[in-house]
């Protein structure tokens, strides 16, 4: 029998978590898993239950939430023999999906009865985990505006894109890092700059289509500023897994960067937003997590 613990953030996305314990009840295969369930209470609760549960030797800790909620649990796992499920209920669930994790809870729940753990690689902004983008640029300007509207979904992220969009100015940005190449050293301005971890931002919108959670590599994605007419057409590779073929994208890997910007401002790491310095440190942690993906034999 195996120890499982299913963290509980009450209040990520916008479906109703009380019938949360019963649908674990119903469809969690308790010859496998003994379980317990946690309710977050504030802001860093989750990784701290996390600790405490990797600390007693659960064999997995189940995050109930969006990316921020995985975010709070896998950072409290890391370099731990526990792994990190999912049970994907928040409004972009970039993580979850790169993993290939259901959207329904019910099958979520299930997918954890035929489960394996593998070890994947992490990001650190300074000493901050992320595990699946950061990012600077238009995205951060957003995630920065979403954090402020007080209503959560996919609805009020698309309402402020198309609000901000158009009269959102592009920033210079001196990257520089080290690559499987060689030395990175690139100065432009930019739409946004992304350094993906996992393929995508969430809401199957792949900014980094070919990343990969196990290559010890960061796929960093530059938007150059385009003109009006590109935008149907990046919005259509953004969703069809193309955007790195886009004439106005750069991609380029790296296991270590610095992000310098002429002033500190907006970054965000795995959706929620932070201010920081002119000059961002980032690196990769290699099979830094363990996690549960659906078993391949």
């Amino acid at each position: 029998m195996k120890n499982i613990a299913f963290i509980v953030n009450p209040i990520s996305g916008t479906q109703n978590k009380r019938r949360i314990p019963k649908l674990i009840d119903q469809s969690l295969d308790r010859s496998q898993w003994a379980a317990r369930i946690e309710f977050t209470e504030y802001k860093g609760h989750a990784t701290e239950l996390a600790q405490q549960y990797a600390t007693l030797g659960f064999d997995a800790v189940v995050a109930v939430g969006g990316d921020g909620t995985v975010n709070e649990v896998a950072s409290g796992l890391r370099h731990t023999d526990t792994a990190l499920g999912i049970l994907p209920i928040g409004s972009g669930n970039g993580f979850a999906r790169h993993l290939q994790v259901p959207l329904r809870i019910k099958s979520a729940i299930e997918f954890l009865n035929k489960c394996e753990p593998i070890s994947v690689d992490y990001g650190l902004i300074g000493e901050q985990p992320f595990f699946t983008t950061c990012g600077t640029g238009f995205d951060a300007h957003i995630s920065e505006e979403f954090a402020k509207a007080g209503k959560r979904g996919f609805a009020t992220y698309l309402q402020h894109i198309v609000k901000d969009f158009f009269s959102y100015i592009p920033e210079h940005y001196h990257i520089v890092g080290e690559g499987p190449d060689g030395k990175i050293d690139i100065d432009t301005e930019a739409f946004l700059v992304t350094v993906a971890n996992a393929n995508q931002w969430g809401n199957a919108a792949y900014i980094a289509p070919k990343a990969s959670l196990q290559d010890g590599l960061f796929d960093i994605s530059i938007l150059s500023k385009f003109p009006l007419h590109a935008v149907p057409e990046l919005a259509l590779r953004l969703f069809e897994k193309s955007i790195d073929e886009s004439l106005y994208m750069t991609t380029v890997s790296a296991s270590k960067l610095t992000i310098k910007r002429d002033a500190e401002g907006p970054f965000h790491y795995d959706g929620d937003p932070v201010t920081l310095p002119a000059d961002v440190d980032i690196r990769i942690v290699p099979e830094g997590l363990k996690v549960l993906v659906e078993r391949r034999f």
